[in-house]
């Protein structure tokens, strides 16, 4: 059974940093694409970034240059180091996995969120 558990969300002040984790079981984060999404309160669901088989990363515009996606394999986690934090990053952040190692598809697995808020 895949488990997805996502750790170190809170409250941050705007221009602040925060490292999300997700430790993985079930599954080998090494091998296959991951990726972190957010949902702010009151809109939809929106990618932020991932991590395919290759370590190639990708960023959503909104996080590019502040947020950086990586995988610590030995602990079989993804990481989400938050940097440059903004009032319109706060939300529910949640880690994802594919059985596809490209990034190809769609997304299999889910953890149960983890809020972050960013006040001024």
């Amino acid at each position: 059974q895949v488990q997805l558990v996502e750790s170190g969300g809170g409250s941050v002040q705007a221009g602040g940093s925060l490292r999300l984790s997700c430790a993985a079981s079930g599954y080998r984060a090494s091998s296959n694409c991951m990726g972190w999404f957010r949902q702010p309160p009151g809109k939809e669901r929106e990618w932020v970034a991932s991590i395919d088989y290759g370590g190639i990363t990708r960023y959503a515009d909104s996080v590019k240059g502040r947020f950086t996606i990586s995988r610590d394999n030995a602990k079989n986690t993804l990481n989400l180091q938050m940097n440059s934090l903004k009032l319109e990053d706060t939300g529910m952040y949640y880690c994802a996995g594919q059985w596809s190692r490209w990034c190809s598809g769609g997304y299999d697995h889910w953890g149960q969120g983890i809020q972050v808020t960013v006040f001024s």
